[in-house]
């Protein structure tokens, strides 16, 4: 029974309210944030340390909550996972990934959504976690079927990012898949 929050890269923590830069970079990567459809006009600093700040205030886990991606190697911050859209009766969440461009392609996505589900399946007794994933998003298609999850379906044309209707993939895995 080790310590649940941390891999062999990474440790998943709570929200500081010093992270606020960060998530303005990863708010500033323009491929990043448009392969997750949240292209949203510039943001003033002041709105990036009081999200922080609400969000680090925030008592932790409950129906949605975000967790940072911190490097064991430096200590830094290499991203985010989120959870939300909670159905307890019928035991599904969804989450989400966002890897910061130094991270990404090095391992960290894939253990942080494994530390993610290994919680919420084996602590929170949830049975089936959900992804949307737009079909262009070659990375993080990769991502998750390399952790496991399976294509459940298509929604067609049912985003629009960047001009242009693109498909939604539905990826999921249940508690017996990721555990055993």
């Amino acid at each position: 029974m080790g310590d649940i929050w941390t891999g062999e890269k990474l440790r998943l923590r709570g929200v500081e309210p010093e992270d606020w830069r960060h998530f303005r970079e990863l708010a500033r990567d323009l491929d990043g944030v448009r392969a997750a459809g949240l292209v949203e006009p510039p943001r003033s600093d002041e709105s990036f340390r009081a999200w922080t700040a609400e969000r680090a205030g925030r008592a932790p886990g409950g129906e949605a909550f975000r967790l940072v991606v911190e490097d064991l190697a430096d200590g830094g911050f290499a991203g985010a996972v989120t959870v939300g859209e909670v159905d307890r009766r019928a035991g599904r969440f969804r989450m989400g990934v966002e890897i910061g461009r130094a991270h990404r392609r090095r391992g960290y996505g894939r253990e942080a959504v494994s530390l993610l589900l290994g919680y919420m399946f084996r602590e929170e007794r949830f049975h089936k976690c959900e992804v949307e994933v737009y079909a262009f998003n070659e990375a993080s298609l990769a991502l998750f079927r390399r952790v496991g999850f399976v294509e459940e379906g298509r929604l067609r044309q049912h985003e629009f990012v960047a001009g242009v209707h693109h498909d939604v993939v539905v990826l999921g895995i249940t508690a017996p898949e990721h555990v055993g």
